[in-house]
């Protein structure tokens, strides 16, 4: 018969339902590759499954299914299963004959609520580890159980595998590789296989049998469903099963295995020997499933469970390929708690008793004591990116080390992490954004071309190559040592081309023989000339060529299969080079510095290097800023850097003596200013800048009364506050002070008017504002607003709002205010400053540290009649205010601005980002609102009733950050995603950050329904 003649339906499930257990509820379908599965929902309880067989099912094998979870349930194990419900005659197996006469058996067992794997997103690590705890709970449960069912033949068991090499011919040619590859490892190491340990195991937690936890921001697996799989088999099989299924749709399949290992070993621990022949079990599963796959697309094309896999059967497989076993292996016992490398204990037993020196491997240096080159993320010595990108300039600075350390070898760098390696070819795509290879695996030591290099112990060549692309070795050898029956290979890298010519593979080396000479950086590489010395106790896969650096996410595992070189030599100057922990550095700043004093992030991140777009933590991963504008120009550009520094090196003091940078400086600024702002004051940051403002507005007007926005910020010092309301309205705040008038945040998307009239009802509350300070017999004294309210949440101001508020301040002799600390100096990509967006020209400009890049350079302009006014007698005088070193840096920065087209950059990209984002918004409605101008755009997350979702905006910048891009939230109500990256943010980067939004707006918590 075929697959819809045997097909039960919801009506004929109901009626069985009622007929065999005196049971009424809701029927729904569910999908099953075996039984005809049926969905029970009874009001107010859990509900049930109903599960009817196909034509002639065993007994003997339901018999089994009911016997094993009645074990469990006797048993009473922490982990929950589905429970047996005897029918109306106390049978654990029914029957019943359908409308063509074929007996059918019935079961019914109790419902467990939650979620089904293949429908939660994301599936992150706390998730993976307790899919694994769970599993190893289960088979800790099933320890004892056995039935004679249970020794079944069954396809589906990875013991019983072999069989898919009868069905080779259904795949293409690229596809029998891949299985035969698998299927010939598994044959080959059957013998070992074999004798695991063996018992009745679940044997199918796929994606749709493994029920997680409704919570939305950290859920739980409770339980493994449908035991129809169940078998006596290798233990490691399950485990191997369940990672099969979990590390679907995972750039990283491997990396994604680890914490479910993890958790089933907490709970069932592995023998070392089973995780020898977990890759293969893994592979193997997943070679059963396509294979099942491609005979039933012929057997039952209609029935699409049985096809549910396949796919990502295939993703994973290729990817499985790929990826070292051996490596697998190690990242397995890693994970368990074992040394990842089986004979890292031995090695370093045996090399306790070596006498190994410096002088073993150059002979001709005759050098013991050692200089410690620091070249990690953090080394002041190596600098800007720029200088040690600079090979020649590089070169020169180890030339002046060594002449300057001639006692000493300079080395150092064993699982240093750096930002030195600048190819592509360093970098991945791993399961949470992009990986950077930055933790070094061998020690580097610096010495002039040509010097000699000797072999330290007695071994035979196994790798003779060049591998002259950028960045890499070069010249590379590596030798292969046997003593005591230890294995191990030392690498040597950046060698000469003249040193690979008296290399063969196979030859025997000597203790004390020479193996090669340093090459220059023509030949080594594209380096300063060093040698690169690694150990290794496995060569993995490789044959011509060694990972030298690594992902610091795999550090533990590497740093087993490559031991410090140091074990060789015992130099304690080497053994002496730690860093402080993220948890040290917090625990002091909590203890020593100011109470007030936040850390972004959920999990904080130790920011070390700065480089264009990105910021760099400790590690080298790098991260994408969309949030620091302070950073105008890019993290350390290059230019601005450079003329700080060669002018800081000259000198750096007070406007009171003539220099021309003062009025260089001047004159880029008013350049860009129209001609009516002419006047300049330099500060040291944006608070400065409105502090000096708002004395100006004093002086000018002899008034006090300052109008300002609901949500406004304008700086740190008492002045700055006292306008602010972002902060006197907030935490801590205690409301407007009696010279502060607040007008309503000038909202048109949820403020407090948004309709078609919104301009003149934002402007009147300017007016009502003034008419209340008039009333107390006082006068405005300024008008202050951002041209965009930054801390308000990226809110553009209504068009024509500025120019009638303009106008009714200075109908009271008021002056108007713009302060661009966040929107000016070209960010909005239109216009150089906000203010021009409106069309009108301020009394007053306040500018921030964006004008120097990050560095304490701010400044006010304003109009002779302004300036003259303030100029009363009381003279203004900022001791750092318009240093030299200050105008160098900020003319740097406008020229840079200039140079480069970045005004243009944020006009084209700002465009192309902010048209991008109103698409995703039609795929995702709690996206309710994006504005805002050039690189200064904000995203508002709200429910269909414009409710704020802080909660939600919280989240998905936190999951950026794990995606390594930084966001920040703001607003009245901390929902609106800010996008204020450095002016050199590329289309790449708008893409990059695109594709992860997309992502992370695809997850359960953003999708929730109950939004409203």
């Amino acid at each position: 018969m075929n697959y819809t003649e045997i097909k039960i339906n919801k009506k004929e499930a109901e009626e069985i339902l009622f007929d065999l257990f005196n049971i009424k509820g809701e029927v729904s379908e569910l999908p099953g590759e075996v039984d005809f599965n049926f969905r029970i929902k009874i009001k107010n309880e859990e509900g049930y499954i109903l599960k009817i067989s196909r034509l002639n099912e065993d007994a003997g094998y339901l018999d089994f299914q009911q016997s094993l979870l009645r074990f469990i349930e006797k048993k009473g194990s922490d982990f929950e299963a589905p429970k047996v419900i005897t029918d109306k005659k106390g049978r654990v197996v029914s029957e019943i004959i359908d409308e063509n006469g074929n007996i059918r058996k019935v079961r019914l067992l109790t419902w467990i609520s939650g979620r089904v794997w293949s429908s939660v997103n994301p599936q992150l690590n706390d998730l993976r580890f307790s899919l694994g705890k769970q599993c190893g709970i289960l088979t800790k449960a099933l320890q004892g159980f056995d039935h004679t069912e249970a020794h079944r033949y069954f396809e589906w068991d990875v013991a019983q595998s072999l069989w898919t090499k009868e069905y080779l011919n259904l795949f293409s040619s690229e596809e029998k590789k891949i299985l035969s590859f698998f299927q010939e490892r598994f044959e080959f190491s059957k013998e070992s296989y074999d004798m695991l340990r063996k018992a009745v195991v679940h044997n199918d937690a796929n994606d749709n049998n493994v029920i997680v936890s409704e919570s939305l921001i950290a859920p739980k697996v409770k339980a493994a469903i449908d035991y129809g799989d169940a078998i006596y088999t290798q233990i490691i099989n399950d485990l191997a099963i369940t990672c099969a299924y979990a590390i679907m749709h995972h750039n990283n399949p491997l990396d994604a295995s680890l914490p479910i290992i993890k958790g089933y070993h907490f709970e069932f621990p592995l023998e070392e020997i089973e995780l020898k022949h977990l890759y293969n079990a893994i592979a193997m599963r997943l070679v059963i499933s396509v294979t099942k796959s491609a005979i039933n697309k012929e057997k039952e094309p209609d029935n699409t469970y049985l096809l549910i896999s396949e796919k990502p059967a295939w993703e994973v497989l290729k990817k499985w390929r790929n990826i070292s076993a051996e490596f697998s292996e190690y990242s397995f016992r890693e994970a368990c708690g074992y040394k990842a490398h089986p004979n890292q204990e031995v090695f370093e037993k045996w090399v306790e008793e070596e006498e190994i020196t410096f002088t073993d491997v150059f002979p001709t240096i005759k050098k013991e004591i050692i200089y410690p080159l620091d070249l990690s993320v953090e080394s002041l010595w190596l600098g800007h990116s720029s200088e040690f990108n600079d090979l020649e300039l590089f070169q020169f600075k180890i030339n002046q080390l060594q002449k300057s350390q001639q006692e000493k070898l300079i080395a150092g760098g064993y699982l240093e992490a750096r930002s030195l390696y600048t190819s592509e070819d360093f970098s991945v795509i791993g399961n949470s954004g992009r990986e950077e290879r930055t933790i070094h695996l061998g020690i580097d030591f610096w010495l002039p071309s040509k010097t000699p290099v000797h072999v330290p112990v007695n071994g035979v060549i196994v790798t003779v190559t060049n591998n002259n692309k950028f960045k890499e070795y070069g010249g590379l050898i590596i030798v292969k040592h046997k003593e005591n029956n230890i294995e191990f290979y030392t690498l040597y890298g950046h060698l000469s081309m003249d040193s690979l010519e008296g290399a063969k593979v196979g030859n025997p080396v000597k203790k004390g023989d020479c193996i090669g000479f340093l090459g220059n950086s023509e030949e080594n590489g594209s380096w300063a000339s060093h040698l690169h010395f690694q150990v290794l106790l496995s060569m993995l896969h490789f044959e011509n060529d060694f990972p030298g650096v690594a992902l610091h996410s795999e550090v533990e595992v590497w740093k087993s299969i490559c031991p410090d070189p140091n074990l060789l030599f015992k130099s304690e100057v080497l053994n002496n080079l730690e860093t402080k922990s993220n948890q040290e550095i917090i625990k002091y700043r909590k203890q020593h510095l100011g109470k007030s004093l936040s850390l972004q992030y959920k999990v904080p991140v130790k920011m070390v290097r700065g480089q264009g777009i990105y910021l760099i933590d400790q590690f080298g991963n790098k991260y994408i800023d969309t949030v620091n504008n302070v950073a105008h120009v890019g993290h350390e550009h290059k230019q601005v850097v450079k003329a700080g520094q060669q002018q800081m090196a000259l000198l750096n003091t007070n406007s009171r003596y003539l220099h021309e940078n003062i009025n260089q400086l001047a004159k880029e600024l008013i350049e860009t200013l129209p001609e009516e702002l002419n006047v300049l004051h330099f500060v040291n940051s944006g608070s400065e800048a409105n502090e000096l403002a708002i004395r100006m507005v004093k002086a000018n007007t002899g008034q006090r009364d300052i109008i300002a926005s609901e949500v406004g910020y304008h700086g740190n010092a008492n002045i700055c506050i006292d306008i602010s309301s972002y902060k006197f309205d907030g935490k801590g705040g205690s409301g407007a002070p009696e010279h502060t008038h607040i007008i309503p945040l000038p909202d048109t998307f949820r403020g407090k008017y948004t309709d078609k009239d919104a301009t003149n009802k934002y402007a009147k509350e300017v007016l009502k504002q003034i008419v209340k300070i008039k009333e107390k017999g006082r006068n405005v004294g300024a008008f202050i607003i951002e041209p965009i309210i930054s801390c308000g949440g990226q809110v553009e101001l209504p068009e024509g709002f500025l120019t009638k508020v303009y106008e009714y301040v200075r109908n009271e002799g008021g002056l108007c205010i713009s302060d661009e600390v966040q929107t000016g100096c070209g960010r909005m990509g239109k216009t150089f400053w906000g203010f021009q967006l409106h069309n009108v020209v301020p009394d007053i400009v306040t500018i921030g540290k964006p004008l120097g890049n990050g560095h304490p350079l701010a400044a006010v302009a304003c109009t002779q009649k302004v300036a003259d006014r303030f100029a009363n007698g009381m003279e203004y005088f900022n001791t750092f205010g318009g240093n030299p070193v200050s105008c160098a840096v900020g003319k740097a920065v406008l020229e840079t601005v200039k140079n480069e087209g970045l005004q243009k950059n944020a006009l084209e990209v700002g465009n192309y980002l902010k048209d991008e984002l109103k698409k995703l918004a039609r795929d995702y409605p709690i996206i309710g609102d994006i504005r805002g101008q050039g690189l200064f755009l904000g995203i508002e997350l709200v429910t269909k009733n414009m409710n704020p979702l802080a909660e939600e905006a919280s989240y998905l910048a936190n999951r950026m950050k794990d995606h390594k891009i930084l966001m920040s939230t703001d607003g009245v109500d901390n929902n609106v995603l800010k996008i204020k990256p450095p002016m050199v943010f590329s289309k790449d980067n708008a893409n990059e950050l695109l594709f992860y939004l997309k992502k992370i707006f695809k997850e359960d918590f953003m999708q929730k329904s109950n939004i409203e």
